[in-house]
């Protein structure tokens, strides 16, 4: 990517989440710079941590969609308000509201993202989904 073309959350969130035939290093690297950290509910990790929080996720959502309500783009940094709706493996629904405030590398790939999350459907143990581990 060069400096004018960046990811998005929707193409970063559709490979890493939806599209388990792409080896999930090949989805991480497409998306977040080698410095990559993240911090969701007031918890931060590192790329590491990233994709281990990832590859939890991929083993519990069979599919699922993402509708960005709200996105801006500016000077290498973004914010976005958007809905991810995930169907689990066990059946089961979950519908979280995503606010994010991030900052793009010089690559165009995600260098930092700061989020916050809102449980709009699914069980309370489904509250954790933004930052769950295995």
């Amino acid at each position: 990517m060069t400096a004018a073309a960046h990811t998005t959350i929707t193409a970063a969130i559709n490979d890493l989440l939806f599209t388990p035939s792409l080896p999930l290093e090949d989805a991480i690297e497409r998306h977040f710079t080698p410095d990559y950290r993240q911090r969701t509910d007031g918890t931060w990790a590192d790329r590491a941590g990233f994709a281990e929080h990832i590859g939890h996720l991929r083993a519990v959502v069979a599919s699922g969609s993402i509708d960005v309500h709200e996105e801006f783009h500016a000077d290498g940094r973004t914010a976005d308000r958007h809905t991810v709706h995930v169907v689990k493996t066990d059946g089961s629904e979950v519908g979280m509201e995503v606010y994010v405030f991030g900052e793009f590398g010089p690559c165009g790939r995600f260098a930092r993202i700061e989020e916050t999350t809102l449980l709009l459907k699914g069980a309370e143990t489904d509250r954790d989904l933004g930052s769950a581990r295995a």
